[in-house]
């Protein structure tokens, strides 16, 4: 390796760029702790939901059951049925909202087709 005499200002200036081009590594240390920390939180949340999910699980009633099988069924059954409905509703809210912005399209168009002069219908 060759030493070589740099002015001072020319070696500040390197290093000034080094430093902005570069994290440094207090900063590195500290974007890992926050990355540890967030792993971290992340597993004791799944944790609370793995056991969150078992406790559901084993709170599950037995389906041999046939009388609470036929309860859940018309359950299910009404639940099914009430989504239908929904998405059906919510299908033609949908279809109008669209009708609705294309009509302001064509109300907006129509203003700026106007002639400079005219004055817009209230």
């Amino acid at each position: 390796m060759m030493r070589v005499l740099v002015p001072v200002r020319l070696r500040k200036a390197v290093r000034t760029w080094f430093d902005s081009r570069y994290i440094s590594i207090s900063d590195h240390r500290q974007d890992i702790r926050d990355a540890l920390w967030e792993v971290q939180t992340l597993r004791r949340e799944m944790a609370t939901l793995q056991s969150e999910v078992e406790r559901l699980r084993n709170a599950r009633p037995p389906v041999s059951d046939p009388v609470i099988g036929r309860a859940d069924k018309a359950k299910i059954d009404d639940a099914h049925r009430l989504a239908q409905e929904t998405a059906k509703a919510l299908d033609g809210v949908l279809q109008n909202e669209v009708l609705v912005w294309q009509a302001i399209d064509d109300l907006r168009a129509g203003r700026t087709a106007e002639k400079p002069g005219e004055r817009p219908c209230a």
